[in-house]
């Protein structure tokens, strides 16, 4: 049908009940036909783990929206391959994250998981975050949101892979920015302590930022510029200039065979 709306697939890693995602549905819901499928509870920085030795189960809290009790990458699986499998969306939209997803927090993130997932699967997503610490305040993130997704909507075709990584800065932004991802740190700290039985443990991850000054960065950006960032992402992990060191190396016992023209 011509007047048919365009299905819109929300998930998240903070969980189905969450702020952050309440305030994307609610952005999103005029420009189609919404569906959620989110943890259900909350998988910060659970990256893209999939469950594969443990059943999964689905529940479904009202119309077109559900709760499974897996990670962010077994919801956006779940969703495409067999909530939505004989009517698959046009975009599927991740967020709006409690916290940034700035540099390598792409590699570590629930959040951008889910739309990483979703991309894989042929599914063009969107992955929102808001640079902020509690108190939250999701207005202009889910403004930019809505205006983001309308414009992606409004693309003739959009990359069956296409997957953006935004940052929104706390409080009223200053304009939005196509950035590179940064560098940043957290420090390294590994807190040892000792529980009641005399067994060691131990809490990893720093609260010591800092970030690297890069011009056109999602850090520079969000942190210095007080703008929001809109990154696109690739899954193009091979490094082809390290393929052509490589082949200086020697090793004995075993001849190199040069492959097609990736190793040229």
């Amino acid at each position: 049908m011509a007047d048919k709306k365009p299905r819109i697939l929300v998930s998240n890693d903070d969980g189905y009940f969450s702020e952050g995602l309440r305030a994307l549905v609610d952005a999103v819901s005029p420009l189609g036909e919404v569906w959620v499928v989110a943890p259900d509870r909350e998988q910060s920085a659970a990256s893209h783990a999939i469950s594969l030795h443990r059943p999964l189960r689905i529940t479904e809290v009202r119309e077109r929206w559900f709760a499974v009790d897996g990670t962010p990458a077994d919801s956006a699986y779940l969703a495409l391959n067999h909530l939505l499998k004989d009517d698959r969306p046009q975009l599927m939209v991740s967020g709006i994250n409690h916290g940034a997803n700035l540099a390598d927090d792409v590699n570590y993130s629930g959040t951008v998981a889910a739309a990483r997932e979703s991309a894989l699967l042929g599914i063009p997503s969107i992955a929102f975050s808001l640079v902020s610490r509690a108190p939250f305040d999701f207005q202009y993130a889910a403004r930019f949101a809505r205006s983001l997704v309308a414009a992606a909507l409004a693309q003739p075709k959009l990359p069956s892979r296409m997957l953006l990584s935004v940052n929104v800065p706390r409080g009223e932004p200053t304009g939005y920015a196509i950035t590179r991802l940064g560098r940043h740190s957290y420090g390294y700290n590994v807190v040892e302590k000792e529980d009641p039985r005399g067994r060691k443990y131990y809490w990893i991850g720093g609260n010591e930022y800092e970030h690297e000054d890069i011009p056109g960065s999602d850090c520079n950006v969000v942190h210095l510029e007080r703008r929001i960032s809109v990154t696109p992402l690739n899954f193009e992990l091979t490094d082809t200039q390290a393929m052509t060191a490589l082949k200086d190396w020697k090793l004995e016992g075993f001849p190199r065979v040069d492959v097609g023209r990736g190793g040229d």
